[in-house]
């Protein structure tokens, strides 16, 4: 565990341009940077980075935080394993006792499997260096491919062997690793995500073999560098009978094959500064080209091409070379991803290698110098590659030629941004020899089609969007049917409590008046502390259990040293109120604006809206809007009272009756001086 001083530090160092600009090509925009969300689909610049605030936030998807939050969410890190992140980015020291396995399975599933994971790598690490099979098999395979042993060691491949006496399996248990986090279990929550590296396989009678027996191995890395996987390549001398060329570990809660690019941790410093990125399809493909000193290369690991491998190149650049292998194979893979990587906005160049030949094959053959003058010689635009080599592009047969014009104005119709379709229309026209009014009248139909399915997708995304319940027992708290959730939905409807908790949030801290204790001595009193009071006094509380324990405990921290609410939240441990703290510690015309909560009928409702830090009246401001949360919440009792009233039940039971218009009389007469004190303007001294 990490202490709570060396916590501070890591908080107080880390900077939130600093941590965003690793990830995010950003540009000044005024007081603050932007850049393009790595969160979702973004085209035009929407993410927001606030020194002032140490903050970031896209104002299209909402996603954002603190730099810990960032970090959690763009590397899918625990918060332990966040803070250990900007640790060693800033150089600062850790020192955490070794976990026991009872600790490590405190630490969650995700983190035990990619603890697993990193030792699995270092165990097929040895056996490749280490042991006679490894040397004699899987380090012969990599060696008769020609590669070096630095690029070898650059990406710490690894070998398992086929034999009973050594297994990884044994060894893991033996060093305290448990089989829950070896084989796949299902997960109740996802069950297309199970629970379990997928390291081993359970044989009938309980016992436990190696998934990648036989193979030699490649670590798949997060973006961030955390082992997520293993992809295996089975060897005819190790192993007979095996069908599977190449394996992959089995999706996870850590790993998605679609979500992965095999190589990008280690290209990620050379795509950015060359502002370009090389796709291929296989592992020996990357490693070819590193060799060749090409290193901004990644491979798609065997899969087809998804958004989301899309993406991750898409945080570092908008520029891509796709290079396929020169077969029929090849061809059609190009054919997959070339619309994908135009909708996502990218600008894409391709290379069709010479027949029979994949970027490994080709990079033996030729020298580093001859690799990347090809490279540079032989990448086209799609436009030009599908009238060369696309499926159905042979010129002069009528029918080939229309499939053609289809194909490219497919293509284009995918491009987002208006100038470079417009560009890319004039050039079809000419590489395709047809009237460029005929080929915007075909892009324009396909686009009305992709903005109609494209509108139906985002009604669905916005019908989901939610902030996340807050639990206290872990950071991936779910909702049940009984749990108050906050949704957009009951944000919306808690109305004043969501100013209420905003003010916590973005001034708890601070004091705002005094009042007499015991001895009749001035006593500063804080925002946090005159909330909870002025609460208590009716026995009222609020509503929903993230802004209970946002408030619980900005109380229990109000009297330590240099404590600020905004980024104690920012910075929580749970993720939960952590997301809550983010979103409601914005500027409250935007929380208003977001949430679309209604104005109030109160005087100072205007005040609450539109003050900012330089004008904020705590004084006034605080106890109006806590007035004003109080009448509400009395008034909603008052309803429910009526409504128990009209029941036939409860008329025919004359002391239920009684009791409840005892209650109905108190509370109204309470709301009557509520009403009084909103009506009226508070000022405390």
């Amino acid at each position: 565990m990490i202490d709570r001083i060396t916590v501070d530090k890591i908080l107080d160092a880390a900077n939130i341009v600093d941590v965003v600009s690793d990830f995010v090509t950003l540009k000044r925009a005024g007081a603050n940077l932007k850049g393009l969300c790595p969160f979702h689909d973004d085209h035009t610049p929407s993410f927001v980075v606030s020194p002032a605030r140490n903050t970031c936030k896209c104002f299209s998807c909402g996603e954002g935080g603190s730099p810990v939050g960032f970090i959690m969410k763009h590397e899918q890190l625990s918060y332990p394993d966040a803070l250990r992140y900007l640790a060693k980015k800033y150089g600062i020291k850790i020192e955490e006792k070794e976990l026991s396995p009872e600790e490590l399975q405190s630490q969650g599933d995700r983190e035990s499997m990619f603890i697993i994971n990193e030792w699995a790598r270092d165990w097929f690490k040895n056996q490749l260096w280490e042991t006679p099979d490894g040397k004699a098999i899987g380090l012969a395979y990599f060696r008769n491919r020609g590669f070096r042993d630095d690029i070898l060691e650059k990406f710490q491949v690894g070998f398992c062997p086929n034999s009973k006496e050594l297994s990884l399996s044994a060894e893991a248990l033996k060093n305290g690793y448990k089989e829950r986090y070896l084989v796949n279990n299902q997960n109740e929550m996802e069950p297309r995500l199970s629970i379990g590296t997928g390291l081993s396989l359970k044989r009938d009678d309980g016992s436990l073999r190696d998934r990648f027996y036989g193979r030699v191995i490649w670590p798949i890395y997060t973006f961030g560098g955390r082992v997520a996987g293993f992809g295996g390549r089975v060897l005819d001398a190790a192993t007979k009978g095996v069908a599977v060329k190449y394996l992959n570990s089995p999706e996870s809660i850590i790993y998605s094959k679609r979500k992965e690019l095999f190589g990008l941790f280690q290209a990620r410093q050379a795509i950015r500064k060359a502002d370009l990125c090389y796709l291929v399809e296989g592992y020996t493909d990357v490693m070819a080209m590193h060799q060749q000193g090409i290193e901004n290369v990644v491979a798609s690991s065997g899969t087809a091409l998804t958004t989301d491998q899309i993406r991750l190149i898409h945080r570092i650049t908008s520029n891509i070379t796709v290079i396929f292998d020169g077969d029929d194979a090849g061809i059609h893979a190009s054919e997959r991803g070339i619309d994908m990587l135009l909708a996502e906005g990218m600008n894409v160049k391709l290379l069709l290698l010479p027949d029979g030949e994949d970027p490994d094959s080709f990079a033996q053959k030729h020298s580093a110098t001859e690799y990347q003058q090809y490279l540079k010689d032989n990448q086209v635009d799609f436009i030009t590659y599908k009238a060369t080599h696309a499926i159905g592009a042979k010129r002069g047969e009528p029918d080939a030629e229309e499939r053609l014009i289809h194909n490219v104005t497919e293509s284009i119709a995918a491009i987002p941004d208006e100038i470079k379709r417009t560009v890319y229309i004039q050039h079809a026209s000419q590489q395709l020899k047809m009237p460029e009014r005929l080929i915007e009248r075909a892009v324009n139909a396909q686009r009305n089609k992709l903005n109609a399915e494209k509108q139906k997708e985002l009604e669905r995304e916005q019908r989901q969007t939610h902030i996340p319940t807050y639990s206290p027992e872990g950071e991936k708290a779910t909702s049940s049917p009984n749990s108050p959730t906050i949704s957009q939905d009951n944000i919306e409807k808690a109305g004043l409590e969501t100013y209420v908790a905003q003010m916590i949030i973005r001034y708890g801290e601070r004091i705002m008046c005094t009042i007499e204790d015991e001895d009749g001595q001035d006593m500063p009193l804080s925002v946090a502390e005159y909330i909870s009071l002025s609460l208590k006094d009716d026995a009222i509380q609020l509503q929903t259990p993230a802004c209970r324990s946002i408030l619980e405990e900005a109380i229990e921290n109000a009297h330590t040293p240099n404590f600020r609410a905004e980024q104690y939240f920012n910075n929580h441990p749970n993720e939960q109120i952590r997301e809550l703290a983010f979103k409601l510690g914005t500027d409250a015309v935007e929380l208003s604006k977001l949430y679309d909560i209604p104005t109030f009928s109160t005087p100072i409702d205007k005040e609450i809206v539109q003050s900012n830090d330089t004008d904020l009246r705590l004084d006034e401001i605080v106890p109006s809007l806590i007035a004003s949360y109080k009448l509400n919440v009395i008034q909603q009792e008052l309803q429910t009272i009526i409504e128990q009233m009209k029941s036939s039940e409860v008329k025919a039971d004359k002391d239920k009756y009684r009791q409840l218009l005892l209650q109905f009389t108190q509370k109204k007469k309470l709301s009557t001086e509520l009403a009084k004190q909103c009506g009226d303007r508070v000022v405390l001294k």
